[in-house]
């Protein structure tokens, strides 16, 4: 059995210099740690138990089937935040058939990043009987 210590997803913009720009300002990803020099050095972003990174180049945008899965408190509160922070709202905050509000946005590489909102009584947070 591998014995997993720590994870993280790595993504290879095409606009190193923008995608920073995007998760660690508009975002507001703050940095776990950089290395390397120049305009495609690597950036690592706390992603709340995991981590994101930045890191190198790439010619084309990453293939649709990549997706961010991203848990916040309050989604409402978050769109207000990136409309704020120039942030497009490609769904708006929408409580879905299985009881998650769920809101959608892109990366400048048109990744699609999902923030969700867990309610109170929503079974990933509350199991009765249990």
């Amino acid at each position: 059995m591998v014995h997993v210590l720590s994870s993280r997803t790595l993504l290879r913009p095409t606009d190193p210099e923008r995608s920073r720009a995007f998760y660690g300002e508009q975002l507001g990803l703050s940095v776990h740690r950089e290395f390397g020099t120049g305009p495609e050095r690597g950036t690592v972003y706390f992603l709340g138990s995991g981590f994101l990174e930045l890191s190198g180049r790439s010619d084309v945008p990453p293939s649709p089937a990549v997706r961010l899965w991203l848990q916040v408190e309050d989604v409402a509160a978050a769109a207000e935040e990136l409309r704020a922070r120039g942030v497009e709202i490609v769904r708006p905050p929408v409580r879905e058939p299985w009881g998650l509000i769920e809101m959608w946005i892109t990366d400048p590489d048109g990744t699609q990043i999902v923030l969700v909102e867990i309610p109170a009584d929503h079974p990933l947070r509350y199991r009765p009987g249990i």
